[in-house]
């Protein structure tokens, strides 16, 4: 039941984009299209479980043991960049058509500090390595999850007479806050 709550908690309470406001830059970014939000999606979701699980482990067995805790959020970066790194040449090889829909908002993962947040958050709430990873997926599902609804209301909009002063920036601004009012609602489901 713990995980349940914690999986439940890290997608819809406590929303990564909309309770905490962390990876603001991409969410607005790659909302564009629901085809560039799935795959950017996908790829948060596995940076950000892979990240959290060489952060935390790097955190128990080399920083903490060698007192070297200060270091921690330059190794976590390091750390960031180099999964990034690899997401790129894989998604590379794998779907072109995926890489260059995403463009410069796949670089941007490594600048993303919703995936920063969740390794430090993991070893501030002192979760264990299972709660952590669960709590990662979770976390990054909801990105995901945030990113869908975004391109798809975006998508809608494009289709609808806008008034011109409200056209891009704006309306999608806006549209950001009422979804974060939205997903407010689920906050006393756990």
């Amino acid at each position: 039941m713990e995980y349940i709550l914690l999986i439940i908690g890290a997608i819809l309470v406590n929303n990564i984009v909309f309770a905490q406001t962390l990876g603001i830059c991409p969410f607005l970014g790659v909302s564009g299209k629901i085809s560039s939000s799935v795959g950017m999606g996908a790829a948060v979701v596995f940076v950000i479980t892979l990240a959290t699980l060489v952060t935390f482990l790097l955190n128990q067995y080399v920083l903490v043991p060698l007192s070297l805790g200060f270091l921690q959020t330059i190794v976590y970066i390091l750390v960031i960049a180099a999964l990034v790194q690899m997401v790129e040449i894989i998604l590379k090889k794998v779907s072109p058509s995926l890489y260059s829909a995403l463009g410069i908002f796949l670089p941007l993962i490594t600048t993303n500090c919703a995936v920063l947040g969740v390794a430090l958050l993991v070893i501030q709430k002192e979760f264990t390595l299972l709660q952590s990873l669960v709590y990662g997926f979770s976390t990054a599902i909801g990105f995901g999850l945030a990113l869908i609804i975004m391109a798809g209301i975006r998508e809608q909009l494009e289709l609808q007479s806008v008034p011109k002063g409200m056209k891009g920036s704006p309306i999608t601004l806006v549209t950001a806050g009422i979804l974060a009012l939205a997903f407010m609602g689920f906050a006393n489901l756990v």
